[in-house]
């Protein structure tokens, strides 16, 4: 089953799919060459013409854009970023942690090594969100 990003007609993105987009994302626009070997070295082993087929499917689905004009198709993330990760922390958090998000911070303050400088800003941020 299809989830859609709520407030668009984008479908949500598989786990090879948010892959792309985050190379994208960090990048810019990008050739598959690009995508395929930046995959290659932060992610897995991936073949170029299983990049090649997804990016194309994705373009087909509107998660990307395909700039055509030069003899390189450069591939450009059609979903926005921030609503695209603020979608799935959302389901995340419904699912494992009944909408509570609160639980999801203790867990993840629990789980990790949180730097001084991390819990400074957790406190700055709950600091202005206690002021609004």
């Amino acid at each position: 089953m299809n989830k859609k990003i709520a407030g668009t007609s984008k479908t949500e993105p598989t786990k090879s799919e948010l892959e792309i987009l985050q190379v994208l994302w960090q990048y810019g626009p990008s050739t598959v060459r690009f995508v395929n070997d930046t995959l290659n070295e932060q992610k897995r082993a991936v073949q170029y013409t299983s990049t090649l087929k997804l990016m194309q499917i994705m373009a087909e689905k509107k998660m990307l854009k395909r700039d055509e004009t030069n003899m390189k198709h450069i591939y450009i993330a059609a979903m926005e970023e921030q609503k695209t990760k603020g979608f799935l922390l959302d389901r995340f958090v419904d699912s494992i942690f009944n909408g509570s998000a609160s639980s999801l911070m203790m867990q993840l303050l629990g789980n990790k090594k949180t730097s001084a400088k991390e819990l400074q800003q957790i406190k700055d941020l709950l600091n202005k969100l206690d002021k609004s």
